[in-house]
């Protein structure tokens, strides 16, 4: 016991200041212990020298004790070589330890004081808690002393009491020493170390909280500890304490994020507590530090459930501010030049993310859900694309799903580029790891055929490749972008290119080290539309003049690969390659011979300039005898001249070169006169058109030049665009004035005599004498088309260079050409309807334009040659000349035209005709010698066959509408003027047919365009024009007033304003009033239409907003705004849409009582603007996070009206009292206008079903069957009569299988609805489809009456697919047939009335082989077959009291009479009977049918 008292030498801890928060720990007293414990207090200086000994020696005794104890149980406490050494068996040691305690409390209470006295010494405390050596183990080590302790069950509470007690005397350790230093050295550690892991826990709550306590109070070193351990330490119970305290600490300081959710992870908490724990970790997103978002993440992921999944995706995109850290680090990227980053929180928070999503699948399809909710640009977020990212890199499952998702938010306007930059740009080291999915999700995007897609593939390409600058990197880019060029889909192949020509313009120095992996795709420059061949070249054109200028001598093989392939081409006599060859030379010439360029050549190479002129030169020669060619180069060269300033020395070259254009084209005159009339071909020549009278000393040799062409090719093919070229040449020498060549505007035209234009006269003609007529008109009116091209731009828009008085003039000039060129079309249409002629090209197309016009030219004249030889007279055909000789010869093209239009039998164009066989014709039809009236406002349908050969009107030209009329006119008639704008809006509606296309999936580049809008968006066309709406809504208004007071029109108003402009006087050319106002009104009409259905006019609402206010009534009707609640302002889009309305309604009550053509023309522009109201509605605009579709609330009010308005509209028009007599051609032809008034008739109708019911069970039964002359029109729809009554049938059919294809939807949405399909909605299901088997059987039982064959296919076509479409409600009659069962068999028995009149129609058309029946048969019926069978195991399979049998139908016909000639004695009892039957039937076997009747 000596022992006790030699205490070694031993480091003693400097006196601490702490001062512990709790009471000091309760330590049983012995019963006989009469002496008062005193405590420390520091208001007491001094403490009784006796009292102190007593203490002392009381501690002493416990301690004594204590250790008597332990080595009474093989326990040898004192050991000064070491820590306590512990006997053999543990389990005895504290089996032994807890009977003592257990069975005298007074032993407990001494051995507690005593140990508690034992360890305040810190040496012996370290003693008993590192691990001891076991008596008979040699020196193995295991538990410490302490930790068996604490496994004795009545003493565990207070000597982990004691412990606790303990732990603050050790707080002030240096957290640096205290991770540097082992385990046992640190005391604090030890102590938390001996608390893990025990078997049990006396009182876990009194534990947990004092515990909680001193946690309260840690350093945030050993709190960390403290706070992981704690799993391991109270083990399941107390998790609220824990969770509440723990919640508490995350708020006063979130450092010790990680370790609670270390805790939070490996606790078991119920789901009530795993929700608070959820909540916590969510609340601690904004405000943690970047370094822990990645423990955060990762915790909130893989704790996520399938009920607080979104939840927890919905927070973590809307907390985490990902830019943020974007931003700082590309800052930092700046500084650092290249140097490694110390900083990595984004990649950790995307690789947390990235792990979590792959250990949990689920989470992929949950975030894909959320993202897929998104329906505002403002919500979407930089998170959301790497989370898109994350799940296109990790799943392959979901790969398609994230590029579906994409591309339908960037086709929407959802997804902006802006967050692709923020994700790319300036985090070059973030997105390596994820570049190859990157390229992978452009690739996908540049292939879609939506351009906005297309457009975000090619930003993401060039960020890319603008922020990745190794070489590896860009080589994957450009191979991307390569193989998209291979792929041969056009608009994928555009768009790639148009990605080359970005970066090839921008960065042509890098891109010259990666011309070898380029290079290829000049080997297949065959297969690009003349679109793509500019973008090819310019891309080489780049990298040749970059390689031209650069150090790298073996660079150069770039450039002098490109010109020899280009030169090579050029010299190809073949038109594909010579093509190829010369936009390839004017793209290099634009940017080789740019006055801007400085870079200059090795001393040993040409200059870029003469290069240049080189291939020009090269070109020209090349292109001197092939017009089109040439036309091909002038119009490159114009459009490099409009858009690029060159070298003064190319430009001088140019100017030299059009100055050839007076010796080749212009005659000079004496006096405003010819100096000699010659004759040309036998035709006699005259001045037409001469503006500048006398005085004019030019003109223009057009008949000399058009007669000499039979020898040598035509000059006057390259006549317009030469001119044009001249024009551009002189407007950049003299800074937009064209006053050196304004002499050509007024001067004449050397044309045939007018003699000829009459009708006895143009017989007589031969048939060369003729080509050469119709040729000099055409080239006249393309030369008219150039001049108001040219000069049509000294007045638009008040130029500075042009004075008022000269605008003056060539304003008048202008109307008189304009004039002009009507005349001259329509006089060349007139005689081409007598004459057919394949007109020559005046311009080169595109491949698709060229076979498109030339197929439906062809088409147009193999159908009137058709039509023309079918009505011929057999007299005629028998006297044909060589007739026999050519019977066996291959058809020309000439021949073919030949017969397409020409009355008379005309020969090869190089032999004259024999004028007997001509005058002979003529003799024939012409006994009037008077000519058929012609309508010079008429459409001009023999020329719109080839007008893609016509030069096209530039936008410019559109400006003459807004002239004011004529001064010299001799009224004040306002349709003076109308055939000259009818002429302008028709061309207008021409282009903007270009557009539009048919067929979506070509763009609009990829199709007609001609030159001038080639290059040219529809928002440029749209921005373009929108001046010229206000002065359209004008001449509309004039237009209407006319047509609304009939007045008389003055007859010699065309007259005098033709003289004026120079026209010849031909007889039979005149200008119909009613006709001029209504085709007017019509095209302004259709405009209006084709622009609001342009796609991108809603993206563009200043030109939308434009478009509607120039077409406002005077005062808006009041009925409009009846369901609004607030009425905008006036200027508001939404106000214009109702104004726009209310216009175009009171021109239809005006068009209603003239014109039916016109009146449904209005009908379909008001259609359009409801259409546009839709697509407004929908159409989503950014604006810093909010809508600025203030209005959408009114517009949601009054569309439902404007929709009610446009059915009643429709209802007017099918109801008016037409005047037959008004109506060209009768009814014929107006099938096309009737159908579509019917259908917006019945879709914009309050209940479309109902009215479907009433027209087919009520209505079209009791049309006439037969054109007669009491065929006036049904009651109150007189435009249903016998000549529509094959519309409204078709109509009514097809609306009625889109009811029912709703239904069929409607039904699947229900069945798929959480809530399902509702008893009340069953039954209104039932009664629709009841409706619709209604109106399909009426219609099928209208053949009982009308015969017609067309009346009977549409029959069984539709009616096939009505029953291919009700089967698809099959199951749903299934499943609710118990409850419905009267109202579905009331169904089938109906419908099997339809089908038996099919049944028969089938037949019928057999026997009779009406092969357009016929061909419908076998799926119409192989869908009654299946229906049969379907209607026989819903009988089958639901017990519904009802029998079913199948037989055999006899054969009737559509009265319901047995065919005697196949009539069979009908025995079902007889089984040979009835075989014979079977086989007696042709093909009955699948014309069963089923008899469903109910039992009584």
């Amino acid at each position: 016991m000596v022992l006790l008292h030699q205490k070694g030498p031993s480091r003693k801890r400097p006196p601490s200041t702490f001062i512990s928060p709790f009471p000091p720990p309760k330590i049983p007293k012995p019963p006989t212990t009469t002496t008062t414990t005193t405590t420390r207090s520091t208001d007491t200086p001094t403490v009784d020298n006796s009292t102190r000994d007593s203490a002392n020696d009381d501690r002493e005794g416990y301690m004594d004790k204590m250790v008597s104890l332990l080595a009474d149980a093989e326990c040898t406490l004192i050991n000064l070589t070491g820590p306590p050494c512990l006997p053999s068996d543990l389990h005895k040691f504290r089996r032994h330890l807890q009977r003592l305690f257990s069975s005298d409390s007074t032993l407990r209470s001494h051995f507690l004081s005593g140990y508690y006295s034992y360890i305040q010494n810190p040496g012996h405390l370290h003693r008993v808690l590192i691990p001891c050596y076991q008596n008979g183990l040699g020196s193995t080590k295991r538990e410490s002393l302490t930790r068996i302790l604490l496994l004795v069950p009545s003493i565990q509470l207070e000597l982990q009491n004691m412990l606790l007690e303990k732990l603050p005397e050790y707080f002030d350790v240096d957290p640096v020493d205290c991770h540097s230093s082992s385990l046992d050295e640190d005391v604090a550690r030890l102590i938390i170390n001996h608390f893990r892991w025990l078997d049990f826990l006396v009182d876990s709550k009194v534990f947990t909280d004092k515990l909680l306590q001193v946690l309260s109070i840690c350093p945030l070193h050993l709190k960390k500890e403290i706070i992981g351990s704690l799993p391991d330490i109270i083990g399941d119970q107390n998790n609220k304490a824990v969770v509440d305290s723990l919640e508490q600490m995350l708020q006063e300081d979130s450092s010790v994020i990680v370790p609670v959710l270390d805790s939070f992870s490996n606790l078991k908490l119920d789901d009530q507590l795993q929700e608070q724990v959820i909540t916590i970790a969510l609340s601690c997103i904004r405000t943690i530090d970047s370094e822990h978002l990645p423990n955060l993440l990762r915790f909130l992921l893989l704790s996520a459930t399938p009920l607080n999944v979104r939840r927890i995706i919905y927070q973590i995109r809307t907390q985490l501010k990902f830019i943020g850290l974007s931003n700082s680090r590309a800052m930092q990227h700046k500084k650092l030049k290249g140097k490694a980053l110390v900083d990595s929180s984004e990649a950790s928070i995307l690789d947390a993310l990235k792990s979590s999503l792959r250990f949990k699948n689920t989470l992929c399809q949950e975030i894909l859900k959320e993202l897929r909710c998104l329906d505002k640009a403002w919500d979407h977020k930089v998170i959301d694309i790497w989370l898109l990212m994350l799940i296109y890199m990790s799943s392959e499952q979901l790969r398609k799903s994230v590029e579906k998702i994409l591309r339908k938010k960037i086709v929407e306007g959802l997804i902006q580029e802006g967050l692709f930059d923020q994700c790319i740009r300036g985090n070059k080291e973030l997105v390596q790891d994820y570049f190859p999915s990157f390229v992978s999700l452009s690739e996908h995007l540049l292939a879609c055929k939506e351009q906005k897609a297309r457009n975000f593939g090619m930003h993401i390409y060039t960020a890319l490749f603008e922020e990745f600058s190794d070489t590896c990197s860009r080589q994957e880019v450009l191979g991307a972008l390569v193989t998209h060029v291979g792929s041969g889909i056009s608009f994928e192949v555009n768009s790639a290119l148009e990605t080359m020509v970005f970066l090839a313009s921008k960065y042509s120095q890098e891109l010259v080290r990666f011309s070898y992996h380029i290079n290829g795709i000049l080997d297949y420059l065959e297969a690009f539309s003349n679109e793509n061949l500019h973008k090819v070249y310019e891309v080489f054109s780049h990298l040749a003049l970059s390689a031209r200028s650069g150090i790298d001598p073996c660079a150069s093989f770039i450039a002098n690969e490109l010109l020899m392939i280009v030169r090579k081409q050029v010299s190809n006599p073949d038109l594909k390659y010579k093509k190829m060859g010369l936009i390839g030379t004017l793209k290099i010439v634009s940017c080789f011979g740019s006055a801007d360029i400085t870079i200059c050549p090795s001393a040993s190479e040409k200059s870029n300039i003469e290069e240049a002129l080189e291939l020009l030169k090269a070109s020209t020669d090349s292109c001197k005898l092939l017009p089109l060619p040439l036309i091909l180069f002038y119009d490159e060269l114009i459009t490099t001249l409009e858009n690029k300033v060159l070298h003064p020395a190319i430009m001088e070259w140019i100017g030299k070169h059009v100055g050839e254009f007076e010796s080749m084209f212009l005659a000079d005159l004496e006096g405003g006169n010819l100096p000699c009339i010659d004759s040309y071909g036998g035709l006699e020549g005259e001045l037409w058109m001469n503006l500048d009278g006398d005085i004019s000393p030019i003109c223009l040799n057009v008949l000399p030049l058009a007669s000499s062409s039979f020898q040598s090719p035509s000059s006057l093919q390259v006549l317009p665009v030469n001119f044009l070229l001249l024009s551009v040449i002189e407007r950049l020498a003299n800074q937009g004035s064209l006053g050196g060549i304004d002499a050509l505007l007024g001067c004449p035209l050397h044309l045939p005599s007018s003699k000829y234009f009459t009708e006895r006269a143009w017989q007589s003609l031969s048939g060369k004498q003729k080509k050469i007529v119709c040729l000099s008109l055409f080239y006249a009116a393309n030369w008219t088309r150039e001049l108001l091209n040219v000069f049509c731009t000294q007045v638009a828009g008040n130029p500075e260079y042009t004075s008022q008085a000269t605008r003056e003039e060539l304003i008048g000039k202008l109307s008189k050409r304009l004039r002009n060129l009507v005349f001259l079309e329509c006089l060349l249409d007139h005689f081409l309807k007598s004459y057919s002629l394949s007109l020559p090209e005046l311009q080169l197309h595109t491949e698709y334009l060229v076979h498109a016009e030339k197929k439906n030219e062809h088409k147009r004249l193999h159908a009137s040659s058709t039509s023309k030889n079918n009505k011929k007279d057999k007299k005629i055909s028998k006297d044909s000349v060589n007739g026999s000789s050519q019977k066996h010869k291959q058809p020309t093209i000439i021949d073919v035209l030949k017969k397409a239009g020409s009355v008379t039998s005309e020969e090869v164009p190089d032999k004259d005709t024999p004028k007997q066989s001509t005058s002979e014709t003529a003799e024939c039809q012409n006994s009037d010698p008077q000519p058929a009236n012609v309508d010079v406002s008429a459409v001009y349908k023999v020329l719109e066959a080839q007008r893609h050969k016509f030069r096209p009107l530039r936008i410019y030209s559109f400006s003459i509408l807004e002239f004011t009329k004529n001064q010299d006119s001799c009224c004040t008639d306002p349709s003076a003027e109308l055939p000259l704008y009818l002429y302008l809006v028709r061309d207008l509606h021409y282009k903007l047919d270009c557009f539009s296309p048919p067929n979506k999936l070509l763009s609009s580049k990829c199709l007609s365009c001609p030159p001038g809008l080639s290059k040219m968006t529809v928002y440029e066309f749209l921005r373009k024009i929108d001046s010229l709406f206000p002065v359209l809504k004008k001449h509309f208004s004039s237009a209407i007033s006319i047509i609304d007071e009939g007045t008389e029109t003055c007859e010699e108003h065309w007259k005098v304003q033709s003289d004026l402009a120079g026209n010849p006087y031909i007889p039979g050319f005149f200008v119909p009033k009613s006709s001029v106002s209504c085709s007017f009104c019509k095209e302004i009409l259709s405009c209006i239409g084709k622009m609001l259905s342009l796609p991108d006019i809603h993206m563009n609402l200043s030109v939308l907003s434009n478009l509607l206010e120039a077409f406002q009534p005077v005062k808006i009707s009041d009925s409009i705004f009846s369901n609004a609640q607030e009425i905008p302002s006036p200027g508001n889009l939404e106000y214009l849409y109702c104004g726009s309305y209310s216009f175009l309604e009171e021109v239809l009550d005006i068009a209603i009582c003239s014109s039916f053509v016109l009146a449904s023309e209005v009908l379909f522009t008001l259609e359009s603007i409801v259409n546009s109201v839709h697509k407004y509605l929908d159409t989503v605009v950014e604006g810093n996070g909010k809508n600025i579709h203030t209005g959408r609330g009114f517009v949601r009010a009054v569309l439902p009206t404007l929709r009610n308005r446009l059915g009643n509209s429709a209802l007017n028009i099918l109801r008016h009292d037409w005047d037959d007599n008004n109506l060209v051609n009768d009814w014929k032809g107006k099938g096309d206008i009737v159908q579509k008034v019917l259908r917006i008739f019945l879709e914009y109708s309050e209940s479309t079903s109902d009215l479907l019911d009433e027209l087919a069970c009520s209505i079209l039964p009791q049309v006439p069957l037969s054109n007669t002359t009491a065929d006036d029109g049904f009651r109150s729809f007189q435009t249903l009569r016998s000549a529509t009554f094959l519309v409204w049938y078709r109509v009514l059919h097809e609306e009625n299988l889109t009811i029912l294809n709703k239904l069929v939807k409607e039904i699947v949405l229900l069945e798929k609805s959480k809530e399902g399909v509702q008893p009340e909605n069953v039954k209104s299901i039932l009664i629709k489809v009841q409706q619709s088997v209604n109106v399909v059987v009426s219609l099928v039982n209208m053949c009982r009456t009308h015969d017609k064959v067309a009346v009977h296919a549409m029959t069984v076509k539709f009616g096939g697919k009505f029953v291919d479409l009700f089967l698809k409600v099959f199951d749903f009659l299934q499943t609710h047939f118990k409850m419905h069962n009267g109202l579905i068999i009331r169904l089938v028995k109906e419908l099997q009335k339809a089908t038996r009149t099919i049944q028969t129609l089938c037949s019928e058309a057999k026997g009779l082989k009406q092969t357009s029946i016929t061909s419908k048969i076998p799926a119409t019926k192989r869908s009654m077959e299946r229906f049969l069978f379907q209607v026989k195991a819903l009988l089958h399979t639901a017990s519904s009291g009802c029998t079913f049998w199948m037989g055999n139908l006899k054969h009737k016909d559509l009265m319901g009479q047995v065919v005697s000639s196949q009539a069979y004695d009908d025995d079902r009892n007889d089984p040979t009977d009835e075989h014979h039957m079977e086989a007696g039937v042709e093909n009955q076997s699948v014309a069963s049918e089923e008899e469903v009747t109910e039992k009584n």
